[in-house]
């Protein structure tokens, strides 16, 4: 199994905090956001190797934090603004080709997505289920709050039988987070996907593209969820994992 790590965005709802620091390499609690995550895949023996994609204004910063972290490769999408950007599905199927991986399972986390659950768990859940793929839900618990995300309906043995990105009438609190496991026979299916023209960007387009034609699961998790979008989601963050690693809360984020 390899892991890949979706870092290529431009995060211009952070600006000025991300004009010259990438999100995922913002501290929080301490650490860089994306050694938080790299903890979590670290957890899952199967993996053998992680592929971080970013894109060519952030490259450099990318492969310094990589420096000494073995098994962490960097790629750069080749793309310098939002304009020419690949989208998140698009990256997916870049690191793909060029590092060669339709012959393996996938693990494929957002570089902003930060949780507590254990992948190790997910991953052995997921081997349960034969050759399907599968994404991560957190129940939000509040159909005010669902039509934020996108919301996932689910079937027997918890396969997924629906998925509607910020329904206007949720039906659901099941919220999709950007954790996704894909088995290496659906892997093909991503050059598919874009082949017949669909947007590259939202990995949830490509769970709703995928579970009318394959099996697809949701793992429902327990414990704290942040998907880091805004300032506001960054100080909380920042100060739940201050409290956690005994550092002071701050008032206001600020680079360390």
């Amino acid at each position: 199994m390899k892991a890949i790590v979706l870092a290529a965005g431009y995060a211009t709802r952070l600006y000025p905090l991300t004009l010259e620091v990438a999100k995922p390499l913002l501290t929080v609690g301490g650490r860089p956001m994306i050694d938080h995550i790299l903890d979590r895949i670290r957890e899952v023996d199967e993996i053998d190797a992680v592929h971080v994609v970013t894109n060519g204004k952030f490259a450099a910063s990318f492969e310094a934090w990589a420096a000494g972290r073995e098994g962490v490769v960097v790629h750069d999408d080749g793309t310098t603004s939002e304009d020419d950007r690949l989208g998140a599905i698009g990256d997916i199927e870049f690191v793909v080709e060029r590092a060669g991986l339709d012959g393996d399972d996938l693990l494929v986390v957002a570089g902003d997505n930060l949780f507590d659950f254990s992948l190790a768990d997910y991953a052995g859940w997921w081997r349960s289920k034969g050759e399907a793929s599968a994404l991560a839900l957190h129940d939000v618990g509040d159909l005010r709050l669902a039509v934020k995300y996108g919301i996932v309906g689910l079937g027997d043995g918890d396969r997924v039988e629906s998925f509607e990105e910020k329904p206007a009438e949720p039906n659901s609190t099941l919220a999709a987070t950007a954790t996704y496991l894909f088995h290496r026979a659906h892997v093909p299916l991503v050059r598919r996907y874009l082949g017949e023209g669909n947007s590259p960007d939202q990995p949830g387009r490509l769970i709703a593209w995928l579970f009318p034609r394959v099996p697809v699961f949701g793992y429902m998790f327990d414990g704290d969820w942040r998907d880091i979008g805004d300032a506001a989601q960054l100080l909380d963050a920042d100060n739940r994992l201050r409290a956690l690693g005994g550092l002071p809360a701050r008032d206001t984020y600020g680079l360390d």
